[in-house]
């Protein structure tokens, strides 16, 4: 076994230990890891992943609450009052241009470690980023520190849960990396808080960030986990007319694409600006309260909500190798297979053709008689040739068989467009289904078997009982009073 799947079992074994500790009385999540791991004996069997993967890294184990936004949209000052500590930055200007991750930690003073923290422990979401990401890949693991940092802190209210400051988003400073990495946190966030600066009453001047940041939301199955927030909302409150500029940021965003959703108005107390009038400062902190609490209660959430969406996910990419990997892989087998006769046979041909041609011109058509006495009698000459022909028939063979691979594989990549992590496990798939020692008259993809399709089936099975097991824990629909406990 190679160090890096050594390592990656070490990494496994840590999480589900970790796991089974955590919720002592509730082994779903670390009995799932079990399942992942089954489904990784799958996926190295068939090539979809490396010895040194595991589709269990391909989810966060954490609850996982990502803050995006505008510059000075107050993230960092929300997320301090969050916590009940000075741990970000504050600041009008961009301050940090890093996402950072921001997790709990028994020590009494808050620590900051690299970027090279998360991409090397599997247990957070930036697990071998630097692979994904070109810019960090070509220069070196250094320039991971240049994205991402970890920073540990002995708040409560983050124990047990991952929270992610991203860097503000500028229009005209919107690197490729950056948006690759957001894009990598919406996908695997259990809640995404999206800040807007109330101060700025003209929201058409970001436009394209607003584009950006709505179209990480718009039209996805889990819109419902953006919360929208207009923060520092106590500046309307000379004019006492928040439900214009509330209407402004929506007609703003309804320009880019989103129709739905509602916002949240908050602001920091202890940051705010004096609001002298009673009435609209009890009518302004009032609001404030019941939108806080809505916040707070859908952040409280997100635990259970987590175990959903691991299980979901088991579920989907067990159900995807079956449904989805396993149908395409096998009719792009199919589609190999004919055209490597057809162009076999069109090769061959015109071998025969041209040898055909020779023989006349040499008025050599004698030798095919004498050909295999000669050869059975061990003649140099007669042996080279026929040494010579095989190798040129199964060169050419072989030949053909990686040129329409390499062809159907192109054809993917076009259909594919930008999911390359989906294209990466076809290609190496379909790679080692044609590879030249595997027999063409095998009909299914490389790996996948009987015992690979028990195995997938087991873990859809699995995955059922598991959604089972949390509805017993979070439901109680019989109103029994032994029902469930929460975690």
């Amino acid at each position: 076994m190679s160090h890096s799947s050594t390592q990656i079992n070490k990494y496994l074994k840590s999480l589900q230990k970790h796991l089974a500790d955590e919720h002592p009385d509730n082994p779903t999540l670390a009995n799932a890891v079990k399942s992942f791991r089954k489904m990784d004996y799958v996926g190295h069997s068939m090539g979809l992943i490396g010895k040194d993967e595991s589709y269990a890294t391909c989810v966060t184990w954490w609850p996982m609450i990502a803050v995006l936004g505008t510059f000075s949209a107050g993230k960092s000052t929300y997320i301090n009052s969050y916590l009940n500590m000075p741990l970000q930055r504050t600041g009008n200007q961009a301050v940090d241009d890093k996402f950072t991750v921001i997790c709990y930690s028994r020590h009494n003073e808050a620590k900051t470690l690299p970027g090279i923290a998360l991409d090397a422990d599997p247990r957070f979401p930036f697990f071998q980023i630097s692979r994904s990401i070109d810019e960090i890949s070509e220069a070196g693991q250094e320039r991971i520190d240049a994205y991402l940092q970890l920073k540990t802190c002995p708040s409560e209210n983050i124990r047990g849960k991952i929270l992610i400051d991203s860097p503000g988003f500028d229009a005209d400073n919107q690197r490729a990396s950056t948006l690759r990495l957001t894009q990598h946190i919406i996908n695997l966030s259990d809640l995404v808080l999206v800040f807007f600066d109330a101060r700025h009453p003209e929201p058409k001047a970001m436009q394209d960030t607003l584009a950006y940041l709505v179209s990480a939301s718009v039209n996805r199955a889990d819109a419902n986990k953006f919360l929208y927030i207009l923060n520092q909302i106590d500046v309307t409150a000379q004019e006492d007319n928040p439900e214009e500029v509330v209407s402004a940021w929506q007609r703003s965003l309804a320009e880019v694409g989103l129709v739905t959703g509602r916002f949240y108005r908050i602001y920091n107390p202890s940051a705010a600006v004096p609001i002298a009038n009673p009435h609209v400062r009890e009518r302004f902190e009032k609001k404030r309260a019941e939108d806080m609490a809505d916040i707070n209660a859908r952040m409280h959430q997100i635990e259970v909500e987590r175990s959903y969406r691991i299980v979901g996910k088991l579920e989907q990419t067990a159900k995807g190798i079956k449904n989805q990997i396993v149908n395409k892989l096998s009719e792009m087998l199919k589609k190999w297979k004919s055209r490597v006769i057809l162009f076999d046979g069109i090769a061959f041909s015109i071998l025969a053709v041209l040898a055909g041609v020779a023989l006349t011109m040499n008025e050599s058509w004698g030798i095919l008689t004498t050909f295999p006495d000669e050869l059975m009698q061990g003649e140099t000459t007669t042996v080279a040739i026929a040494v010579f022909l095989v190798i040129s028939i199964i060169y050419i063979h072989f030949s053909i068989r990686r040129a329409v691979a390499n062809n159907l594989l192109k054809k993917l990549a076009n259909e594919m467009g930008n999911d390359h992590e989906i294209y990466k496990q076809y290609m190496q798939a379909f790679n080692k289904s044609t590879a030249p020692f595997r027999p063409m008259f095998l009909k299914g993809p490389a790996g996948w078997n009987e015992v690979a399709q028990q195995t997938i089936d087991e873990i859809i099975n699995e995955a059922n009982d598991y959604i089972q097991a949390l509805n017993d824990q979070f439901t109680n629909p019989s109103g029994n009073e032994s029902g469930n406990s929460q975690i």
